[in-house]
């Protein structure tokens, strides 16, 4: 018969093996058994550091909403967004301020909205990024104003805001949490991802500073200048190109 030790079978010697009989391995046989009981010690791999890319919406992928509005209702106080502007409440609270004043409604911005599209470029751009790496975008618009752009660019993951709305009327916001840019980049690289992002005022500033690497694109002069350690891009090839050189 065939003899057994504790880790399993055990392989005949050549003049021993009946005729027949399969010859079995005297190490990989043994091995599979060690391995079924759990008898050897677990081996550490290396963690695989993925990557992921972040993107600011307005200003890096589609037109500024709040400047489209403007220049609709021709309220030029309107045309003041984050990259004049790093204080996003104080931003936000005095916008709130002219639509009241002035009666504008959630349905006209939506109006307005609804005749954007994305940048030229811009979706050619994120179709050749998806096809290479995962996305998401960090944007502070709200989910009331992205829709009908995020459907023209093929549905990405967008982390917003939320407006708070009574009869048409904008009557406050509600943030999603606090520097949720940075916040979302850091809970990225938390989960093991190498974190890239592009973005084009103060309020990425955050976002590309927790980041593996940040890359300002579509900025104003005035923030080149006063973030000069953040590469800045101008065109979608050369953004394009740049992140793919980090992962």
């Amino acid at each position: 018969m065939q003899r057994m030790h504790a880790d399993g079978p055990v392989r005949y010697s050549e003049s021993r093996r009946p005729a027949g009989r399969p010859c079995y391995d005297t190490f990989a046989v043994p091995l599979f058994y060690r391995l079924a009981r759990g008898r050897l010690p677990s081996v550490q791999l290396p963690a695989v550091k993925q990557s992921i890319v972040t993107l600011d919406m307005e200003g890096v992928l589609t037109p500024e909403i709040w400047i489209a509005v403007a220049e609709r209702t021709g309220i030029e106080a309107l045309r003041r967004t984050t990259r004049d502007e790093p204080d996003y409440d104080k931003l936000m609270r005095y916008r709130l301020e002219i639509l009241d004043a002035h009666g504008i409604t959630l349905s006209r911005i939506q109006e307005v909205i609804g005749t954007l599209a994305p940048l030229p470029g811009a979706i050619d751009f994120l179709r050749a990024l998806r096809e290479r790496v995962q996305l998401i975008i960090l944007s502070d618009t709200f989910e009331q104003f992205a829709t009908p752009l995020t459907r023209q660019m093929n549905w990405p993951t967008l982390f917003c805001h939320r407006l708070e709305v009574q009869d048409d009327r904008i009557t406050g916001y509600k943030l999603r949490m606090p520097d949720q840019k940075r916040s979302s980049v850091a809970a990225l690289k938390s989960i093991g991802y190498q974190v890239i992002a592009a973005g084009d005022s103060f309020n990425d500033t955050t976002m590309l500073a927790e980041a593996d690497h940040g890359f300002l694109f579509h900025a104003p002069a005035g923030i080149e200048a006063q973030f000069p350690h953040f590469p800045a891009m101008h065109d979608y090839d050369e953004l394009l190109a740049a992140i793919c050189a980090r992962f």
